[in-house]
């Protein structure tokens, strides 16, 4: 069956829009209204870090078997169904269950935003690049997510604005205000599974070119695979440290509430330009070297916000917008690796499956251990010492791009 349609620019926005708007629940409303989550559910900074570990397990148990389906089945149906069942999970955080409700709550979604969705999101991608684009389909990809949660940032932002205005906030208002934001990320997410339904074609090459059992081995063989997915977590990492710039604004800057969220959601703006020109780099020099590089980036402005006071704002401001952009420029290309590294294409489900299983460990283990330093030493210090965490991890990030740059030039001069 011909599966050229996969390549049209309309399949590729659908696909943009629900592999963004699948996380919008788990992640973009504790990621963009912080404090009013912890204040509302009633949560420290170490149990909301330990609820977010509940879905590192089950997303870490979905990741393998999710790349084997993908290898099976095609996106479509896959794709819609996680889209869905992630959207009646809105319903229950808007609920405002208990610490322990929010555990469950947050396992259920770590299975129903991978295990049908995220190997199968990938390969349409890799698809859809075909052998000479890779860098720009991966970097189209994330850029693109980048723009659908900045403009859902930002209207969600307005409307807790109109909602809540001011600082000093009534208990009720916000609740009232975050409900609303729930209730908004539920009905977006319920809509793109409707669209995947309809831009996505009903067989892809995962229909043609079935994925053996006999093919995993020769992909856990594979130096580079094991070097992707430690790139993989160092940048999961630093994605996962952006979570706590709102609070940093306001516990070491002294920004108020609704700027601090204002500038998480500003900063989301610089995921689309930084994803998209790091994927055209990555096919004009080399994604090694833009991943590189980019890890060298990290390490300086980590350092610098590490150690800069209050007094020099504007450096700390131009740190953070850095780290912005390097982030965002990591998540759109890391994924480019697995052709690099020239996984066959029938078997992309399963290579990515072993690099997800192990790239999203941070899922797990990242936000306790922030969430314990920044507890630790409450204020500027708290928040000095989680930037020296994030500069270790991304000197181990650049390592293991030097390492997997030479593990994957020897294996192409033996070929």
């Amino acid at each position: 069956m011909d599966a050229r349609p996969l390549r049209s620019w309309s399949t590729l926005a659908a696909l943009i829009v629900a592999g963004e708007l699948i996380f919008s629940l788990p992640f973009h409303v504790p990621r963009y209204f912080r404090p009013s989550v912890l204040l509302a559910f009633d949560l420290s900074n170490a149990e909301l870090g330990d609820i977010f570990a509940a879905y590192g397990i089950t997303a870490m148990l979905a990741y393998f078997p999710g790349g084997l389906i993908a290898d099976r089945l095609p996106a479509r149906a896959l794709m819609s169904a996680s889209l869905a069942a992630t959207a009646l999970g809105g319903l229950y955080l808007a609920t405002f269950p208990s610490a322990r409700g929010l555990a469950w709550l947050y396992a259920y979604w770590g299975v129903t935003t991978i295990l049908f969705f995220w190997a199968a999101m990938l390969r349409a991608v890799r698809e859809w690049g075909g052998p000479l684009a890779q860098g720009r389909a991966f970097g189209w990809l994330d850029g693109g997510r980048g723009l659908v949660a900045a403009l859902a940032a930002s209207a969600m932002v307005a409307l807790f604005t109109l909602l809540a205005p001011g600082d000093d906030l009534a208990p009720a208002a916000r609740r009232a205000a975050l409900v609303a934001i729930i209730l908004a990320y539920s009905a977006a997410t319920l809509a793109s599974a409707l669209w995947i339904g309809r831009a996505l074609p009903r067989h892809t090459l995962a229909a043609e070119h079935a994925w053996h059992p006999r093919e995993i081995v020769p992909v856990l063989r594979l130096p580079a695979v094991w070097l992707q997915a430690l790139i993989v977590v160092c940048a999961y990492c630093a994605y996962k440290g952006l979570d706590n710039y709102a609070l940093y604004a306001r516990d070491a800057l002294g920004a108020s509430e609704a700027f601090a969220a204002s500038m998480a959601a500003s900063g989301a703006y610089v995921r689309p330009l930084a994803a998209v020109a790091a994927g055209y780099c990555a096919d004009r020099f080399g994604v090694r070297r833009v991943i590189i590089c980019l890890f060298g980036a990290l390490v300086i402005a980590y350092a610098a916000l590490a150690t800069l006071d209050t007094a020099w704002s504007v450096l700390i401001y131009a740190n953070i917008a850095i780290s912005f952009a390097a982030v965002f420029a990591l998540r759109g290309v890391y994924f480019a690796l697995t052709a690099a590294a020239r996984v066959p294409l029938r078997a992309t489900g399963t290579a990515i499956g072993v690099v997800s299983v192990i790239g999203y460990t941070p899922d797990i283990f990242f936000a306790a251990v922030a969430g314990r330093v920044l507890d630790r030493t409450p204020g500027i210090g708290g928040h000095h010492d989680y930037f020296v965490l994030l500069t270790a991890i991304a000197i181990i990030g650049c390592a293991a791009a030097l390492a997997w740059a030479r593990a994957t030039s020897e294996r192409n001069t033996r070929r």
